[in-house]
């Protein structure tokens, strides 16, 4: 038989007023072709029933499906109709993989990566020119500026951006790249005048010269955004920069620490990046909404970084962490290692009473590294729950030393946990 476009039956066309006969013929239960004898109008057909159809006329005639006459002929009109068709869903068809095709490779304008991101600040910075100051006593930072220019990396499903900038650190002195995100909240009418919690997250591995917590591959803003509906954490700004000043070959690395004759990046880490986000978002004044985040030698380096400035953060997730530092780049200089070690922070931290911090670790249990597990336990026997410093331990069943691991289990347990005492949104 013949078919439309859309799969339908075709009928010949017959004019008004003619009824239409069944399209198969089964009517009669017999092949095509093999209909009974005709019964007058008004008797019964061949298996009983009462015949449906006029006598045949010339339409009739066409509308039936004889041997010599399976597929009748469409009228021109119809097989140019379908043709423009066919070739409209070709051409759209061609369009949308080449869309596709153009964003694959990010060629504008079917990708708007690199487009300038401002998250809400004026171009001069400083935030917008109508903005009213807050009162003193707010707990709310306005951005300090000068705005840095953020270009987008990629834009998530409910809209927000990871943007990038090069960040030239006046303190450290090092120049790199910084990601940052703010959850859909930032921008709502509802958190106008308030500042948000900050996380640093820091990667694992090279570290360098990109973040793998910038991908959305991750999940990592995907997952806050949920967490935070969902009641289990704040919604963090996340600041991801890279975690090393150059590739670490041959294993070398440099602890997120300042390394005498080595770039600054412990300077970088907890003074010029958080810098930046001050310079941009509304932000939480005191520690309260400053934490770090990091799996193996990120989670060192936010470990470290809590341990060793207190006073600036409250809180760390620490995946698959190393506890002690190990880079090579040590060798010589034994007195600043000890200055960036975290169980020597840990007793200092204790003898100095305070202030509060708050460790969550998770661990999987099947990382390569069978010493992670032990040590991190050691530590917390040693150090965790003792005066100042507030620890707990998930283990993974089954998990590995990498970040797909951590990131959703993250939210069973950890995200809670630094959330409850941390702070934000605040005004």
């Amino acid at each position: 038989m013949s078919y439309a476009p859309d799969g339908q039956q075709y009928q010949p066309y017959r004019p008004e007023g003619q009824i239409p006969r069944p399209p198969h013929g089964d009517q009669y239960g017999q092949p095509y072709g093999q209909q009974p004898p005709q019964q007058p109008y008004g008797q019964q057909g061949g298996h009983g029933q009462q015949a449906q159809y006029a006598p045949q006329d010339q339409y009739e005639q066409t509308a039936r499906y004889g041997p010599q006459d399976l597929y009748p002929e469409e009228p021109p009109r119809r097989r140019k109709g379908r043709r423009w068709l066919i070739a409209g869903a070709a051409v759209l068809a061609l369009a949308g993989t080449a869309a596709l095709v153009l964003n694959h490779y990010e060629i504008p304008p079917f990708t708007d990566k690199g487009s300038a991101v401002s998250f809400g600040q004026a171009p001069a910075g400083g935030g917008k020119k109508n903005d009213a100051p807050p009162p003193a006593n707010s707990k709310m930072l306005m951005p300090t500026g000068p705005a840095a220019e953020f270009k987008n990396s990629m834009t998530l499903p409910d809209g927000t951006h990871v943007a990038v900038t090069t960040l030239d650190g006046k303190k450290s002195g090092f120049k790199g790249k910084v990601w940052v995100w703010a959850p859909k909240e930032y921008n709502d009418p509802k958190f106008a005048k308030s500042g948000f919690p900050v996380m640093i997250a820091l990667p694992g591995g090279a570290g360098y010269p990109s973040n793998y917590w910038m991908g959305t591959d991750l999940g990592l803003q995907t997952s806050i955004g949920k967490w935070y509906t969902e009641g289990k954490s704040k919604p963090f700004i996340l600041a991801m920069p890279v975690l090393n000043p150059a590739p670490d070959d041959k294993g070398i690395y440099w602890d997120g620490s300042d390394i005498p004759g080595q770039p600054k990046m412990g300077t970088w880490l907890t003074e010029d990046v958080p810098d930046l986000v001050k310079a941009n978002f509304r932000t939480v004044k005191s520690r309260d909404g400053w934490a770090f985040m990091g799996s193996s030698t990120g989670g060192f380096a936010g470990l470290k970084a809590v341990l060793k400035h207190p006073d600036k953060f409250k809180a760390v997730i620490a995946s698959g962490p190393d506890i002690v530092p190990d880079s090579s780049l040590w060798k010589g200089h034994d007195k600043e290692k000890a200055e960036n070690n975290p169980e020597l922070l840990a007793k200092q931290l204790i003898d100095a009473k305070g202030p509060d911090v708050y460790l969550a670790f998770q661990v999987g249990d099947s990382e390569n590294n069978k010493k992670t597990l032990p040590d991190v336990q050691k530590f917390i026997a040693t150090y965790g729950n003792k005066g100042p410093i507030h620890a707990e331990l998930r283990v993974i069943k089954g998990g590995q030393h990498n970040a797909k691991t951590y990131v959703p289990n993250m939210g069973e347990g950890p995200i809670q946990y630094i959330s409850k005492v941390m702070e934000g949104p605040v005004e």
